[in-house]
């Protein structure tokens, strides 16, 4: 009798823990249910076996707990890879990656034939839940040819798109049939028949301030966006638009696309943005439903929400 009892007691002690988490997380699914969340996905979460399972149980989790998923995907290192087998060698103009007519195949078979497949796949092992899509699909994202001025002067790198216009339609509609979307970012041409690969940061930015989306979530592979780096691991945990907006000039070349995109999606009314570390496993969850969260919140100048 006594043992039976003793090991209730033990499990009723093991278990508070877990319950004490669901309970933490509770205001945070109450704020969050039937909201739009778009997440880029990329860096090692996109090419480590066990991050690309978490992120899928992830996604899912936030479908069950009422939230509105909305994948968004490049895949460079997927991309860099093909264009090796295939033969075609990578050409720079200005220290920027041109992409050819035969490389932009590659890139649209890459994105939209692979790395979205695996990515629904994924999902779907969980639920009849991602339907997969291109930016081309139903006109979600149009763009023009993006020439960058390096030192004065436009450079020509290219099938490489800016974003024109952004068409929610079809995503809305999937969202309304409790779906997953998965977009990957190839975009068609506003003006010359082409398609054109745009980067992934930023349609997920632009395709989170045109649904109206609480909270877009960047994954990437650092901890965030850090204070004084490289003098410092220090990450600032939250910003406003305007402090990141003077940041800007001064940080790494990946990180501008991103944190770009950020502030993009504030100031498109996306009440947050962040950046978060894809390597460590379930870190969308710890950013969402948890009290501490990880990574970098960027914020509306007048935010008035509190810590999360």
């Amino acid at each position: 009798m006594s043992d039976s009892s003793t090991s209730g007691t033990t499990r009723k002690h093991t278990a508070l823990p877990k319950a004490r988490i669901l309970i933490e997380a509770l205001p945070w699914l109450t704020r969050h249910h039937g909201k739009i969340v778009v997440i880029k996905f990329g860096g090692n979460a996109m090419v480590d076996e066990e991050l690309k399972a978490a992120f899928a149980q992830d996604v899912v989790f936030l479908r069950h707990a009422g939230l509105k998923p909305v994948v968004v995907h490049g895949g460079g290192p997927q991309i860099s890879a093909a264009l090796d087998r295939h033969g075609i060698v990578s050409e720079f103009r200005a220290g920027l990656r041109v992409t050819t007519e035969d490389a932009m195949d590659v890139v649209r078979m890459v994105l939209a034939g692979q790395v979205q497949r695996e990515l629904v796949g994924l999902l779907n092992q969980h639920g009849p839940f991602a339907v997969g899509l291109t930016g081309e699909d139903a006109h979600t994202i149009t763009a023009t040819r993006h020439t960058p001025e390096i030192d004065g002067e436009r450079i020509d790198i290219g099938r490489v798109g800016e974003i024109t216009a952004i068409d929610t339609g079809a995503i809305e509609a999937l969202l309304a049939d409790g779906r997953i979307p998965v977009v990957s970012s190839v975009a068609r041409s506003q003006d010359d028949g082409h398609v054109y690969n745009v980067n992934a940061d930023t349609a997920a930015a632009a395709l989170a301030a045109a649904l109206g989306a609480e909270t877009l979530m960047v994954l990437t592979d650092v901890e965030g966006l850090y204070e004084d780096w490289p003098h410092s691991d220090e990450v600032i945990s939250r910003l406003t638009a305007s402090q990141l907006e003077r940041l800007l000039p001064e940080l790494s070349s990946g990180m501008v696309p991103k944190m770009e995109g950020c502030l993009h999606a504030v100031r498109g009314g996306v009440t947050t943005a962040r950046v978060i570390d894809g390597r460590v496993q379930h870190s969308i969850l710890l950013e969402i439903f948890t009290d501490e969260g990880i990574g970098t919140m960027v914020v509306p100048d007048d935010y008035e929400g509190d810590a999360q």
